[in-house]
């Protein structure tokens, strides 16, 4: 018999070594995937051989395809993977549009973007500044990118924008590298995987599984698209991107360094995480081992997931967070001015995720009180032992986690993920975002071979709330941009990047709870709003009235420090 793939790892976790919630239960979110029609189930394909990317996917995106204001829901579809390829007879990715009545419908037909490709990932953004979103989906196989034509349709722009990789693409993003103000497109690779190299695995009760990476020992680099007058250029190559490799999962865009532009960081699944640095005139170094975000603090690689740039410490700058296999802890690194530590233990989030996996995720202030929460969905890609397991029809089960925040660095769990039940599903993809536009932010999770997850925030708000859309001129939407807002003496932050969690894409729009002034009473205006475009250029936007959205026009705020 081969050696157990995980032979080398810490002794396995019982269930019963997880700590017993010992607080209340708190519902903070209702299922409402039946009372908002969306009949959607993600199919893996799993039940014969075992083949990795069963266990990976799939993504979620969240976008308003259609400029009504809705938010409106794609969700990737996988299949059965034969040889390397898709079964053509499994049903495709599906796009439901957001009726502002409380319901979806679904548009896939009409929309034409069913495609039928092994999904994994999607990136949304206006690559063409023509003020409507386009998606990019990444597959087992050849990607696809689906240029919107305005009118409620796509077309498949795949060939003719010359972006059709044929590699296992997972997690991806748009992403202005040059300053140009056209988006530019990077996609993370998983490893180079097809059936026929496939080999046999087993967990640690000796049963049949799936397999570690580096079983395979085949990572893969990924690839940077720069987007010219007509089409796309790989620039992989001369850009340096191709000087590592890596077993890819997740990515996130963000200025860490606070130079002016947009550097790019990668997940990796056992290798080390990549910091792609922008140095200028589309090149990029990895800095990941220098500014200390490689590895973790015992300088060891870990399984990354679901990865998010953000100010968690509200000091300014970007941290960032990622969820890890189990028997690893997720992973906090805090920003010191442009280095990053391993502060995991500072959150108090290290010890609840030791016994699971965490994939999709995402930092929002779900109950407006001025402090981000942190949301996890989690799932097993080894199965629980049959005595140990959550579901008994699931071996891969896991219950999702939600952490209120308690202010800087420091969060405490919220008991069954704050769901009433304690649903478990084995959950891959997370899309957050506010689908119902009341001011809270919804979660979207895809779980793998069950129903979607359609996540409505009924949470007890704790104050006021206010929203921005970054744009340009064009009535494009500006990703990168960090918006800060002002009010009683304090500043909070957030970043306009659709491009984090895992395989998804979120709302483009930022939401801010306000919490209480000191009367006691929701915070009703925020005294200004500055906003540090991806470029760099930093304008002010004036006072603003507090429970409402806002677009944010670059160039029509009045500029600061010149």
């Amino acid at each position: 018999m081969p050696t157990p793939i995980f032979a080398l790892l810490p002794l396995a976790f019982a269930a019963q070594d997880t700590p017993a919630p010992a607080k209340p239960q708190e519902v903070w979110f209702r299922e409402g995937r039946d009372d908002w029609n969306l009949p959607f189930t993600y199919h893996s394909g799993a039940g014969k051989n075992f083949h990795f990317p069963e266990v990976m996917g799939g993504g979620v995106a969240l976008l308003d395809y259609d400029g009504d204001g809705w938010l409106d829901i794609y969700l990737l579809q996988g299949g059965e993977l034969v040889e390397g390829e898709h079964d053509a007879e499994t049903t495709g990715n599906q796009l439901f549009r957001n009726t502002g009545k409380g319901t979806f419908e679904d548009v896939t037909e009409a929309a034409k973007v069913g495609d039928k490709g092994y999904a994994m990932g999607v990136a949304c953004g206006d690559f063409d500044r023509d003020g409507d979103i386009d998606m990019y989906v990444t597959n087992v196989g050849p990607n696809v990118f689906y240029r919107n034509n305005g009118d409620g349709t796509f077309e498949n722009a795949t060939e003719a924008l010359g972006v059709g990789d044929p590699r296992w693409g997972t997690s991806t993003a748009f992403v202005d590298i040059d300053g140009d103000k056209d988006l530019d497109l990077f996609v993370t690779n998983n490893l180079g995987w097809s059936a026929k190299t496939e080999v046999e695995c087993f967990n640690y009760y000796g049963e049949p599984d799936y397999c570690s990476p580096n079983n395979y020992n085949a990572p893969s680099p990924d690839v940077l698209y720069q987007f010219g007058r007509q089409s796309f250029l790989d620039i992989t190559a001369v850009s340096g991107v191709a000087l590592a490799y890596g077993n890819g999962l997740g990515v996130a865009i963000g200025d860490y360094d606070l130079d002016g532009d947009s550097d790019i960081y990668v997940a990796n699944d056992a290798t080390p995480n990549l910091l792609w640095t922008n140095t200028g005139r589309t090149k990029f170094e990895d800095m990941g081992l220098i500014k200390g975000c490689a590895v973790n603090g015992n300088g060891t690689p870990e399984a990354g997931m679901g990865v998010q740039f953000v100010d968690v410490d509200m000091d300014g700058d970007l941290d960032l967070f990622m969820t890890h296999l189990r028997r690893e802890t997720n992973t906090f690194y805090l920003n010191s001015r442009g280095r990053f530590k391993d502060r995991t233990s500072m959150t108090g989030t290290g010890n609840t995720s030791l016994a699971f996996t965490g994939f999709g995720m995402g930092f929002q202030d779900f109950d407006l009180d001025g402090y981000l929460d942190l949301f996890v969905a989690n799932g097993a890609v080894q199965a629980w032992k049959e005595n140990e397991r959550f579901d008994p029809k699931d071996a891969y089960a896991e219950p999702n986690h939600l952490f209120r925040g308690m202010g800087g660095t420091r969060f405490e769990e919220i008991p069954g993920g704050g769901m009433a039940g304690n649903p478990v599903a084995t959950s891959r993809g997370a899309g957050f975002g506010d689908i119902d536009n009341d001011g809270d932010v919804d979660i979207v999770v895809c779980n793998r071979d069950s129903a979607t997850s359609l996540m409505i925030n009924v949470a007890e708000r704790k104050g006021g709330w206010i929203g921005f859309q970054t744009k340009g001129p064009r009535n494009n939407f500006v990703p990168g941009a960090r918006v800060e807002v002002r009010m009683a003496g304090k500043s909070l932050f957030r970043v306009a990047e659709p491009a984090y969690s895992y395989l998804s894409s979120n709302d483009p729009r930022v939401q801010f709870g306000l919490g209480k002034d000191a009367e006691g009473k929701d915070v009703g205006q925020v005294e200004e709003v500055l906003v540090r475009w991806a470029d760099g250029k930093v304008e002010s936007y004036g006072p603003r009235a507090a429970g409402q959205y806002y677009d944010l026009i670059q160039g029509q705020g009045t500029r600061q420090g010149e």
